[in-house]
């Protein structure tokens, strides 16, 4: 976690030009035949820009002793990385025991498509798996439908949708999907 300012060097921030069509989803399911529309004015969506919400926020607001951070690297240039936590009190969406929350992943722009989050998300289900984790959870939002599909890929279910979940985004839904990690 000491190298948690080089992850947040790496930009989230991507564009808003399509949301997901929640009547297409259903819980409990892996939505491959997800839809989503196009919005009617795209805009700049970074996570990083909210107060508080920023990698070098994250040891102010929680206790990381159970927190993950790996990395992905072309040649030096650190291109991507993603977060995790388990057993973390306080932590809302770790509500069971044996879970583990992929709580950030990004890539950067110019790698993004190029199998680096793909990369990632096998050491997240790798690192989850090596300290006993049965389940992993991952929080998206109706605004990245990449991100949806990228998790539905990856046989990750569909477990909850909350709207209103976002007090400065009131018009974002939370989706929150989960994949097994006992089963194969």
């Amino acid at each position: 976690m000491e190298k948690l300012p080089l992850h947040g060097m790496v930009s989230i921030a991507f564009t808003v030009d399509r949301v997901v069509d929640l009547t297409t989803l259903a819980v409990g399911s892996n939505p491959a035949g997800m839809q989503d529309s196009p919005v009617a004015v795209p805009y700049l969506k970074d996570y990083d820009a909210v107060q508080s919400n920023d990698p070098s926020s994250w040891p102010l607001r929680f206790d990381l002793t159970n927190w993950g951070l790996l990395g992905a690297y072309d040649g030096t240039r650190r291109i991507g990385g993603a977060v995790l936590a388990y057993d973390t009190p306080g932590l809302d969406l770790l509500s069971q025991e044996h879970d583990a929350l992929l709580w950030d992943l990004r890539v950067t722009p110019d790698h993004r498509g190029r199998g680096v989050g793909t990369a990632l998300f096998a050491a997240v289900e790798s690192w989850a798996r090596r300290r006993e984790c049965h389940r992993l959870l991952v929080e998206t939002q109706d605004s990245n439908p990449r991100a949806c599909r990228f998790y539905a890929a990856r046989g990750c279910t569909l477990v909850r949708i909350t709207r209103g979940a976002y007090v400065d985004f009131p018009a974002e839904t939370q989706l929150l999907w989960a994949k097994s990690l006992t089963e194969g």
